[in-house]
């Protein structure tokens, strides 16, 4: 919740600076865009990291404690943030351009501003091939047991979630506030802002549709009601919005679970695992949010169903590995977005700023969500209860 408020105060700090710009040296807003342009390239040098270390990790991991619960647990998980995304998109494209009506330019260059020097770091690898080597090192460990790979990417993972934790987290309300700052100087920030609120809201809409939908399907297959399954589950769902952490709701996922007649050891180890690898609000937020900023700004890509499609499978194998920390699902993604999306780094700003704005309500639908999918491996697992 603190960083919440840090994100506030850098959007609101950052258009002020932004309308009194005309009034400062050329070289502030000319030192903030210098500001905002290392940190995005520093951004786009990690993510590639990002996954390659933590999906490796993971998929190492469950490979070597693999069986039926697990492979369930997995592709459970995956279908759930697939079709979460599918529903957002559908909901996006519905809703959106009713209230989307035209486009603004995306700023740029054109603005006027320019970075006081000029920094080229380049990626150490491309997302989609970080991707596919994370798999190939994951599974070949998992089958070759090898310790000292596995001891490898493990600590590879904490040094970059700890590089997340100490640079990256503290800096994003900065980072935010140098696009904010730009936007307010061009005059396109009020379009921006207005946006918001109804990403806001619809991501909240579109969360509890997507549950009653998942409980729907779990409670019949399971033989329960649905909603007296998603009542038992609102204690992880208040507790997810509270702490914005999906590890730190597992002890109150666990119980709530239990009240669902889904076996104690299935509980323990289903929403663990689930956790770590099932982020279907996330997912719902990320597509909903990506969608309001290519209709917004006429310099991206026009959202359609055939074109996002294969972004949405991708994410939904990325959110398996997204970092545990705040807003890492958003962070987690970035590379697709700007690989697969054509997005730049004011769009990206504005990306993070709108996941972030909704990011404990994500993560409360992560968890509760966790609830419907152990319902569905106990049931496949271990029949019903007698």
């Amino acid at each position: 919740m603190k960083l919440i408020l840090k994100l506030l105060l850098g959007v609101i700090g950052g258009i002020v600076v932004g309308l009194i710009a005309v009034s400062l040296p050329s070289w502030v807003m000319d030192a903030i865009v210098t500001f905002q342009m290392i940190f995005g390239q520093f951004l786009g040098f990690i993510i590639p990291f990002v996954i390659l270390f933590f999906i490796t990790s993971g998929v190492a991991s469950m490979g070597a404690g693999s069986g039926k619960t697990l492979g369930l647990t997995t592709g459970i998980a995956y279908t759930s943030s697939v079709l979460a995304g599918v529903f957002a998109l559908v909901i996006a494209l519905v809703v959106l351009p009713l209230f989307i009506t035209e486009s603004v330019p995306m700023v740029g260059e054109e603005a006027g501003f320019t970075p006081l020097f000029e920094l080229e770091i380049d990626p150490a690898l491309g997302v989609i091939t970080a991707l596919v080597m994370a798999f190939v090192f994951g599974i070949g460990i998992a089958r070759t047991n090898s310790p000292t790979l596995k001891s490898f990417f493990d600590e590879g993972k904490n040094i970059i979630e700890k590089l997340l934790w100490k640079v990256v987290i503290p800096f994003l309300p900065f980072y935010i506030a140098s696009i904010f700052a730009e936007m307010a100087a061009d005059g396109t920030v009020w379009e921006t802002l207005s946006s918001f609120a109804l990403v806001l809201v619809l991501a909240i809409a579109t969360h509890w549709l997507y549950l009653i939908g998942a409980f729907t399907i779990a409670g019949s297959v399971a033989g329960q009601n649905p909603f007296s399954a998603l009542k038992n589950m609102l204690p992880a769902y208040f507790t997810g919005v509270g702490t914005m952490s999906s590890a730190a709701t597992i002890p109150v996922t666990v119980e709530a679970t239990k009240k669902n007649r889904v076996r104690e050891s299935m509980a323990e180890t289903v929403i663990p695992l689930g956790a770590n690898i099932h982020l279907a609000g996330s997912t719902i937020t990320i597509v909903l949010a990506a969608t309001t900023v290519m209709m917004m700004y006429g310099d991206l890509a026009t959202p359609t169903v055939l074109g996002m499609l294969p972004f949405i499978f991708a994410l939904a194998v990325i959110m398996i590995a997204a970092p545990g920390v705040p807003g890492g699902a958003v962070i987690a993604s970035l590379g697709l977005l700007t690989t697969m999306l054509g997005f730049t780094e004011a769009a990206v700003g504005i990306m993070i700023a709108l996941y972030m704005a909704q990011d404990s309500f994500g993560t409360a639908t992560n968890v509760t969500g966790d609830g419907a999918i152990a319902l569905l491996v106990d049931r496949f697992v271990n029949g019903k209860h007698s």
